[in-house]
């Protein structure tokens, strides 16, 4: 079941429940209110993640061996040309996104997504996880994801808890986008408020679904000569059909395995674009 409804146009108000009258402390992973792990899913979760190390999460699995051989092959096998390209590849922006978890009626642990509005001039209607580029006000990472939260649909900062950061996912237009992770203590005290500007629609999806083969399915692409892998997932709910597609699809695919502990049941043949941007960074 979908927790979040669709919104008519720019506001729509969940049934707020009572707050309790909290305080603010700053981490380093920013500003969480006291008590916010909430349920024992939540705070057991918060514990795992607090002690995550980022560093080296996103590898290059047997099947990416097995499509374009070893490291060192792939290393002796680029041109001239594709090795300057790749040398001289700068991060233009750097960019956060949010993962929003919350623990839905059945314990079950679901993630809020966004459905990007047709005026848009950059990937308009595709699905996203709040999110964006980086402001020279910003702390860091943590701050720009829930300045953009807060900025795309309402959700109050002083509700999330960041617990951690994933490894950095580089986009195809090499964009620098470092995912935070934040927990919701209680979703009934966030009250949606759309950007109309910017989003269409708000639901969420159970974050385990993007562990499992069904409702997945994949393309293959390719980018600078080398092929790769897209992921893509459908959702239905009352709202409609959603695709789960590309970088959201690749950063959530990470956030699960890492969080449950196991890797997805689908096989792929041929490296995701980040393992492939990995093992490229790494032959160079």
């Amino acid at each position: 079941m979908n927790l979040i409804s669709n919104l008519p146009r720019s506001n729509y108000d969940v049934a707020l429940a009572p707050t309790m009258p909290s305080t603010c402390m700053e981490t380093d992973m920013g500003c969480f209110t006291e008590g916010a792990h909430g349920s024992p899913t939540l705070q057991k979760l918060a514990n795992q993640l607090q002690c995550f190390n980022p560093i080296g999460v996103i590898k290059v699995g047997k099947q990416f061996d097995d499509a374009a051989g070893s490291k060192l092959e792939v290393a002796d096998s680029l041109s001239a040309e594709e090795d300057n390209k790749l040398s001289c590849v700068k991060w233009r922006k750097k960019a956060a996104v949010l993962i929003c978890l919350f623990e839905g009626y059945e314990g079950e642990l679901r993630v809020i997504l966004t459905k990007r509005s047709m005026k848009l001039s950059s990937h308009p209607g595709d699905v996203a996880l709040p999110g964006g580029k980086m402001e020279e006000e910003d702390a860091d990472e943590s701050a720009t994801a829930l300045r953009e939260a807060m900025e795309e649909i309402g959700l109050n900062p002083h509700l999330v808890q960041i617990v951690a950061k994933l490894e950095p996912f580089t986009s195809q237009h090499q964009l620098r986008v470092v995912p935070v992770v934040g927990l919701l203590a209680r979703i009934q005290d966030f009250k949606p408020r759309l950007n109309i500007d910017e989003v269409d629609a708000i639901f969420d999806v159970p974050l385990e679904m993007f562990l499992k083969e069904e409702n997945h399915r994949c393309e293959e692409k390719e980018w600078m000569e080398w092929k790769y892998i897209l992921h893509l997932f459908d959702f239905t709910s009352e709202q409609g059909v959603f695709q789960i597609w590309g970088l959201t699809a690749s950063i959530l695919i990470q956030a699960a395995s890492i969080i449950y502990q196991s890797s997805p049941s689908f096989k792929q043949h041929l490296p995701d674009f980040q393992q492939l941007q990995k093992a490229l960074k790494n032959a160079t």
